[in-house]
């Protein structure tokens, strides 16, 4: 059950203005009657200014006059007059600029090692756009001669259990077993 806004200062204008029990204030507000009782004695919430529920449309006054009526009546809240805000969809990842130019060397380890993957999934694991990828894949993007495939995770571009998610979802979408990505051959130093 939700409760009001600013439930003790409610509480408080509740004691004052009516005569209803404490054990209906405190199922209202959401607090323990032992809390209730305090406030009215005078122990709890000193100088708090009570808040009118009727007058800011969390409660109508026939329900108080119900409820004084039959002590064993419980107060409900009247539905908000003001529509509940949408949660917000994600959005796009932000990758701190430091990071931005690992993202072609993410992109080509990506290509190599998981071809599986589409460009959806992709530039959803790495906060990309398909250009840049069909820049990095035809070799065609500005710093290509630079780009040497490395691994997101470790570039931190992705969490690991993303990645796996990801390369899971595309196996299963093409029926093949998730592609073992292989390791880098080490260089050998001339010296």
């Amino acid at each position: 059950m939700s409760t009001p806004l600013m439930p003790k200062a409610t509480a408080v204008w509740l004691i004052d203005k009516t005569s209803l029990t404490f054990d209906q204030i405190a199922d209202f507000v959401g607090m323990h009657p032992l809390e209730v009782q305090a406030i009215a004695d005078g122990e709890v919430a000193q100088g708090i200014v009570g808040y009118d529920p009727v007058a800011n449309g969390q409660l109508a006054r026939e329900e108080i006059l119900r409820a004084e009526g039959d002590p064993a009546a419980r107060l409900k809240l009247l539905p908000a007059a003001i529509p509940t805000p949408k949660k917000r969809g994600k959005g796009a990842r932000y990758i701190p600029v430091s990071k931005r130019t690992d993202r072609p060397d993410g992109i080509a380890w990506l290509l190599r090692n998981h071809p599986e993957l589409t460009d959806a999934q992709i530039e959803k694991l790495l906060a990309t756009t398909k250009e840049t990828i069909a820049k990095v894949r035809d070799r065609s993007h500005a710093n290509s001669a630079n780009i040497k495939p490395r691994d997101p995770v470790i570039l931190g571009l992705c969490t690991q259990s993303e990645l796996n998610a990801a390369v899971a979802a595309a196996s299963e979408r093409t029926g093949l077993p998730p592609s073992i990505p292989q390791p880098m051959p080490a260089e050998e130093d001339a010296a």
